[in-house]
């Protein structure tokens, strides 16, 4: 089962490049994020003529996650829980059916949190709060799940290619970290870092100022496994060669395969 998050910087903007990808790539299950659009102008034909189901959260101009799967989907849910008021769009979650396995996926686009200090970086910290409310009971029920999406967290120093110009950055913050990593010893393995070691592996790089030229990237598109999905694992990768293409998201897809 090959699962993948791309934060797709709106869909309107990068369809022909997400489909072109999905093409290539052919992944069973896509966890989108940055859909940027309502549910109802979400073009989900394009993506069912693809032999994908189609699931979105969506929110108009902002936000908005969706999964694209070519295996049954079933008990979806959107939002996060926690928070009545919260109106963002950035979780939905779906069992996927595998031939060997169930896998409960978790499709989530983090907040950025900048400018912080402040009330988007409060904002950020308590959704985190709340993540690690639901990972505590998602773990509790012992099934393989996958938590993945834009983090918006750089985890360490060598998943930036500058990391001093990060230091009061709201995606690298001591706070961020910290809040990751409580998430993170619950229990979870992060994919990538379980199959590759060292620096200079990114999956995002700014529009500006020639970031992608000079590979001046961050590393903060990450999948979570319990230690159920762990034990399936068999590949992660970074899909880098995607940033260099016309009209790309400043983000590329990750992807893991298990032997679901």
């Amino acid at each position: 089962m090959k699962i993948a998050t791309f934060n797709i910087n709106g869909i309107k903007a990068r369809y022909p490049a997400l489909c072109d990808w999905l093409d290539e790539s052919q992944p069973d299950v896509a966890l989108l994020q940055e859909i940027k659009s309502v549910d109802e102008n979400f073009p989900r034909e394009m993506f069912e003529d693809r032999g994908y189901n189609v699931e979105t959260h969506g929110q108009k101009g902002f936000n908005g996650v969706a999964i694209l799967s070519k295996l049954p989907l079933e008990d979806v849910t959107r939002g996060l829980p926690g928070d009545d008021s919260d109106e963002q769009a950035r979780w939905i979650e779906a069992t996927v059916m595998g031939e060997n396995h169930a896998v409960r996926l978790c499709g989530l686009y983090l907040p950025n949190g900048n400018p912080c200090p402040g009330p988007k970086y409060d904002y950020k910290l308590a959704w985190m709060d709340r993540m690690e409310a639901r990972a505590r009971v998602l773990l509790a029920e012992e099934i393989p799940v996958v938590m993945a999406g834009d983090y918006n967290i750089i985890p360490q120093d060598e998943d930036a290619a500058r990391p001093e110009a990060w230091k009061e950055d709201a995606l690298a913050r001591p706070e961020s970290r910290a809040a990751y990593r409580r998430i993170l010893n619950l229990g979870f393995t992060e994919a990538f870092r379980a199959r590759v070691a060292g620096p200079d592996h990114y999956s995002f790089w700014d529009y500006q100022a020639g970031a992608w030229q000079r590979n001046d990237g961050i590393r903060i598109d990450h999948l979570l496994l319990s230690a159920q999905a762990a034990d399936l694992l068999d590949d992660c990768q970074i899909d880098k060669e995607i940033r260099a293409r016309e009209k790309p998201s400043d983000h590329v897809p990750v992807w893991i395969e298990l032997a679901a």
